[in-house]
């Protein structure tokens, strides 16, 4: 198998949509009209249906996994799930639709090539499905579908799906949405989800959701441009075969890597060239994301964990000051004058809240300047001044190293994921 294919095998997604919109139905219908449902599964489900009184097998009940949200009909938490057609390997994040679950969400999506935002066709665009739209948009997550449910109860319309397109065709103006595509549904029937629809709306002549999910291209989706490679571990085995053997083990977080590639070790500002690419298996002809490699130098220079492979012709900004957009995901608020743990790829440093910039108003989409503390869940422009230097860029340009985690450092817990917008050298 190539480098490129090994690397976009995977697709990523993430489904949101406000309660009630049938998402859990979709990610159900999903999974059962694609055959990944076992016998047992199965039976557990119809069980599980005719004790609630339905005169249907609910499909939602194979997502809806755990007890808390059954029992209260929503979903509280991220829930993932892997299945497989002919043609691709999905992971599916199943993130919470209420605003009070942002940060449930923003998890869920970090990592995503596809987000698919439900609505429900007698409702067209709310504000649930704005807020969801503009987390995809500030997480880039490259392609969004907007999966326009429930198209049974407005009798197939072709005219109220239009509405619906010139809705959300405003709404991606606005938010600047990567890839938008808008898909009519009914998850309860099946309709336009791995089946056609050819019956009930034969005006659709598009391929239906699973179809299009296997045709998205991602291989161009990652930064392909800028060589980046987060040194985790260094490898010197001591052994008398391999006494002078010095490697440098991580994933690629982008860029493609080959021998004979000029490389600066940051921060350090170091210069050599990459003698070889290897992996488990041998020698590579090249590396790409999300690849774990071994790298080996040309020079023995000094290398450590955390330090950064890079192109020295197009390197990351090495800061000691960032500003970034977090989303915060503790109980207890983020002030100013914070101190606070940023991981950011391999490497944890200390840093301070210099500033609270501006907090959005997750119901209008505004900015809202200086506030005096965020919130959990919400999202906010945060400057902070770190301990040590950082190599990053701008999360706009490279999704890998312009993101970082915050932990609190008294308890080790992840309080907040950010996603830089600009750095000071």
């Amino acid at each position: 198998m190539s480098a490129t294919s090994n690397a976009t095998d995977l697709l990523r997604l993430v489904t949101a949509g406000s309660v009630d919109d049938g998402k859990s139905t979709l990610i159900g219908r999903l999974l059962y009209d694609s055959k990944q449902i076992m016998v047992d599964q199965m039976e557990h489900i119809e069980d599980a249906s005719r004790r609630r009184g339905h005169d249907y097998v609910d499909l939602a009940l194979l997502t809806d996994g755990l007890r808390a949200e059954r029992e209260q009909g929503i979903t509280i938490d991220v829930a993932y799930r892997s299945f497989v057609t002919p043609r691709r390997r999905f992971q599916l994040a199943d993130a919470p639709g209420h605003v009070q679950y942002t940060r449930n969400m923003v998890t869920g999506a970090s990592t995503a090539d596809v987000a698919v935002i439900l609505l429900d066709a007698r409702q067209g665009v709310v504000e649930q499905t704005r807020r969801h739209a503009y987390i995809a948009s500030i997480l880039e997550i490259p392609h969004v579908v907007f999966a326009v449910n429930k198209m049974d109860l407005v009798d197939f319309s072709q005219d109220r799906f239009d509405e619906i397109v010139t809705q959300l065709e405003e709404l991606n103006a606005q938010l600047g949405t990567h890839d938008p595509k808008a898909i009519p549904m009914s998850a309860l029937r099946g309709d336009n989800v791995v089946e056609g629809c050819a019956e009930s709306m034969p005006w659709w002549d598009a391929p239906p959701l699973l179809e299009f999910l296997e045709q998205i291209q991602i291989a161009t989706d990652r930064n392909l441009e800028d060589r980046r490679f987060p040194v985790q571990w260094v490898i010197r085995p001591m052994s008398d075969d391999h006494h002078d053997y010095r490697g440098y083990a991580g994933r690629v977080a982008s860029g493609i890597w080959q021998a004979g590639d000029e490389v600066v070790v940051l921060p350090s500002g170091l210069r050599t060239r990459v003698e070889a690419v290897e992996n488990a298996e041998g020698t590579l002809e090249a590396a790409v994301p999300p690849m774990s490699i071994t790298m080996r130098l040309a020079d023995d220079v000094d290398v450590s964990r955390g330090n950064m492979l890079a192109d020295p012709a197009r390197p990351p900004m090495v800061a000691r000051e960032v500003e970034a957009r977090v989303c915060w995901m503790s109980e207890r608020p983020l002030e100013t004058r914070a101190k606070i743990g940023v991981k950011h790829t391999t490497r944890t440093v200390r840093a301070l809240v210099e500033d609270l910039v501006s907090v959005v108003d997750i119901h209008t989409l505004d900015d809202v300047a200086s506030p005096a503390k965020l919130d959990l869940n919400d999202i906010g422009i945060v400057r902070l001044r770190l301990s040590e230097p950082l190599c990053v860029d701008p999360y706009a340009e490279n999704r890998e190293t312009g993101a970082f985690i915050l932990i609190d450092e008294a308890t080790n817990d992840t309080v907040g994921a950010g996603m830089i917008v600009t750095a000071t050298p």
